[in-house]
C-alpha cells in the first residue's frame, strides 16, 4: 500500500477542516451545490461517488465464485457477519449511544439521523478497501475476490430492505423510491459498468492491463472521495462549529462496533480452524464497511446537510486508522491459525 493510501485518514481529517473552513466562508457555494438534484439524489455527490465506485467494481472478477468450493466455512463467516449480525448489532448500538446514553445532549432529530447513518453503514458490507486489508495480511487473492463477488450480488437485493426494516425499527421515515434508485445508481449499475469494463479490457489486452487500467483510476477514485469529504463538511460547518463534540460522539459507538464485530469474527475464525490466508480477509470483510454506498443512500435519503450523511463520514473518519490497527492485530497473531 503506496504512503497516500497508508495515511488516508490523515487526507480526510485535513479534508474535513478545509470542508469546514469553506463552508463557513462561502455558505451559499454549498447551497447552491446542494440543491442540484433529481430525484431526491443529488448529482454532484452522484458523479463523486461514481469516481470512487466504479474502479472498485472493475476489480470484481464474477469467475472468482468458481471458488466457492474451497473453504466455504470461510464464505459462510463472512455471510453471517455481514448479513446476519452486524446491521443489527450497529442498530443496537447506534440506539443505545444516541436514545439513551446521549440524550440528555442530542436533540432527538438529530440522534434520529446519527442513528439512521450508522446503520447505513451497518447494512453496507466493505467492496474497495478489503483488497488493501487481505493484501497486507497476504491474504488468499482468489478466495477475498469470490467472497466480494458474492457479497455485491447479495447487496443488490438485501441492502435496501434490510436498510429499510431497521430504519422502520427506529422510527425513521423510509422514502422506498429514493432508496431503491440510490442501490440502482450506486451498485447495480457501477457493477455492470465494471463487469462490462473488465471483459472488455480483458478480451482485447488480457488480465495484465486491467492493473494498468486500475492505476490509472486511482487518482479519480481518491479524488472522489477527498471531494465528498470537503463537501459534506462544508454544508456541515455551521453545526460543526456550534457543536465540535458531535464528530467525537459518532466516533465513539462506530469504533466499538468495529471492534466487537471483529473480535466476534476472529474467534469464530480460530473456532472452525480457518487457515490464515483464509481467515484474515473473513475477519476483514466482516469488520469494514462499503462507506461510499453508505454516504450516497444518506444523502438521498435525508439530504446533504443531515445527520445521517455526516455520521456516515464519520464512518470514513474511523474505519482507515481502525483497519489498520487490525490489520497489524492479525500479523501478530499469524501463528494462531491453521497453517
Amino acid at each position: 500500500m503506496d504512503v497516500f493510501k497508508r495515511y488516508l485518514s490523515v487526507w480526510v481529517g485535513l479534508c474535513i477542516l478545509l470542508g469546514v473552513l469553506l463552508g463557513n466562508w462561502q455558505p451559499r457555494l454549498f447551497l447552491s451545490l446542494s440543491h442540484i438534484e433529481w430525484a431526491s439524489v443529488n448529482m454532484v455527490v452522484a458523479a463523486l461517488i461514481w469516481l470512487m465506485v466504479y474502479p472498485m467494481m472493475v476489480q470484481v472478477d464474477f469467475a472468482a465464485i468458481g471458488h466457492i468450493g474451497k473453504q466455504p466455512a470461510g464464505l459462510v463467516l463472512t455471510l453471517s457477519i455481514n448479513w446476519i449480525i452486524k446491521p443489527f448489532s450497529m442498530a443496537a448500538i447506534a440506539w443505545f449511544f444516541f436514545s439513551v446514553l446521549y440524550r440528555p445532549w442530542i436533540d432527538p432529530v438529530a440522534a434520529n439521523e446519527y442513528i439512521a447513518g450508522m446503520i447505513l453503514l451497518g447494512v453496507a458490507p466493505c467492496t474497495a478497501m478489503v483488497f488493501v486489508w487481505s493484501q497486507l495480511t497476504h491474504g488468499d487473492a482468489n478466495y477475498t475476490l469470490m467472497q466480494v463477488a458474492i457479497n455485491d450480488l447479495i447487496m443488490i437485493f438485501a441492502f435496501a430492505p434490510i436498510a429499510a426494516l431497521l430504519l422502520g425499527v427506529n422510527s425513521i421515515l423510509v422514502p422506498w423510491r429514493t432508496l431503491l434508485l440510490s442501490v440502482s445508481l450506486f451498485v447495480v449499475i457501477p457493477l455492470l459498468a465494471g463487469y462490462a469494463t473488465r471483459q472488455l479490457l480483458t478480451k482485447r489486452y488480457g488480465e495484465a492491463q486491467i492493473d494498468s487500467f486500475l492505476s490509472t483510476l486511482q487518482p479519480l477514485s481518491i479524488f472522489g472521495l477527498l471531494a465528498t469529504v470537503i463537501l459534506l463538511f462544508g454544508l456541515q460547518a455551521q453545526t460543526i462549529i456550534d457543536n465540535p463534540l458531535v464528530i467525537a460522539l459518532i466516533a465513539v459507538p462506530l469504533l466499538l462496533q468495529t471492534l466487537g464485530i471483529f473480535c466476534i469474527a476472529y474467534l469464530a475464525a480460530r473456532l472452525i480452524r480457518l487457515p490464515f490466508t483464509i481467515a484474515a480477509p473473513a475477519c476483514l470483510i466482516g469488520t469494514s464497511n462499503f462507506f461510499e454506498l453508505a454516504v450516497a443512500v444518506a444523502i438521498s435519503l435525508f439530504g446533504l446537510q443531515s445527520g445521517a450523511a455526516l455520521a456516515t463520514v464519520v464512518g470514513v473518519l474511523v474505519e482507515v486508522p481502525i483497519m489498520l490497527f487490525l490489520v497489524s492485530v492479525l500479523n501478530r497473531n499469524k501463528h494462531r491459525f491453521t497453517p
